[in-house]
């Protein structure tokens, strides 16, 4: 007995040396990362906000994102350049807008006549064969990672004074926009204007502008120009804004597995959220919104603005064999949609 209680007692003793002075496991600082979208603000509370806060929330301490607007630390035109040279860990906009040098980047934002509906853009993407011409179009490019594209809203005009029901009235108006979309409407005379995002609500104020091309009218009510433009044109140019996320090379290799996968899967839940949001907005404020006189077109006249589209593609194929093969899908998605009939295509 004496023999075992001095086992015990020396064994309690070393013991208690062992788990006296444990290892201290120190928690990894959480990787910090910051992320500028196109959007200001009021339209940033809807198009990424949420995926934003979600992420962080799941994140559960690993990693943190710190969200700035249109042009808080870089103009938006140099979003690109910025997220190349690590200014920036990563984007969300469209590919033209942030001037991207991918021979794709036409298509960001809105292409004329190129979608219907919102639906249409993911189903491109993802049945179509957009998804591999994206990525392989980066791929080439250093220093840029493209994470997916999603649809926003559809492209209609509205103006503060002038309203448009003829294509003659589109000419000589001052409007904000995106540069495909503004490329292709400066055919009738419509003058594209560049300025800083939230400077748009002053330049429409003062005469600068006399329109906005940029959104449909759920961000025309969301952002505030419905308030100061009187008239809202419901002919649209086309279905679906097209925008991406984006992300500084480095920057994403450093992020785990787990983590890269929770950032898609919260971009996949903002695409949802937008759908949803635009859709349901664009028809309500239509029918139910009192801010806006809605003019339009006639069918005859604005079907001649629809087959000027075709030259517009063909002008954009002949720039680069990429483009050609994104106008080949364009073709045939349509002629797929056009012979499906109801619900993908009415008349």
């Amino acid at each position: 007995m004496t023999t075992r209680r001095k086992f015990l007692t020396t064994a309690g003793l070393a013991g208690a040396a062992t788990f006296a002075a444990p290892n201290i496991i120190r928690a990894q600082a959480p990787i910090k990362w910051r992320l500028q979208t196109y959007s200001g603000a009021p339209l940033g509370a809807h198009v990424i906000k949420p995926q934003i806060e979600a992420f962080n929330k799941a994140a559960n301490g690993e990693m943190e994102i710190e969200l700035f607007y249109a042009d808080q630390l870089v103009p938006t035109g140099e979003l690109f350049r910025a997220l190349q040279n690590g200014t920036l860990d990563a984007v969300q906009s469209d590919d033209a807008t942030m001037a991207s040098p991918a021979d794709v980047a036409a298509f960001g934002g809105y292409f004329p006549f190129s979608t219907r509906y919102s639906l249409d853009l993911p189903v491109l993407f993802e049945r179509y064969g957009l998804n591999e011409i994206w990525k392989s179009a980066y791929d080439e490019i250093e220093g840029v990672e493209w994470l997916g594209a999603g649809a926003w809203d559809p492209l209609h005009i509205f103006t503060k004074d002038k309203a448009i029901r003829s294509i003659e009235d589109m000419r000589g108006l001052r409007v904000f926009g995106v540069p495909t979309a503004g490329r292709f409407l400066s055919r009738y005379g419509l003058i594209p204007v560049t300025v800083p995002w939230e400077d748009v609500e002053v330049a429409l104020q003062t005469g600068e502008l006399d329109g906005v091309a940029w959104c449909g009218f759920t961000e025309a009510y969301e952002v505030g120009w419905a308030d100061i433009c009187k008239y809202g044109l419901l002919n649209n140019v086309t279905g679906a804004w097209c925008g991406s996320y984006f992300a500084n090379s480095e920057s994403w290799a450093k992020v785990p597995p787990h983590l890269q996968e929770l950032f898609k899967i919260t971009m996949d839940q903002s695409h949802y959220y937008r759908q949803v949001w635009y859709w349901g907005g664009e028809a309500d404020l239509r029918v139910n919104g009192d801010k806006l006189e809605l003019t339009t077109i006639p069918a005859q006249e604005w079907e001649t603005v629809v087959k000027d589209a075709e030259s517009f593609w063909e002008e954009l194929a002949s720039e680069n064999e990429r483009a050609a093969k994104v106008v080949e899908i364009f073709k045939k998605y349509q002629k797929v949609m056009e012979k499906a009939g109801v619900p993908y295509r009415y008349g």
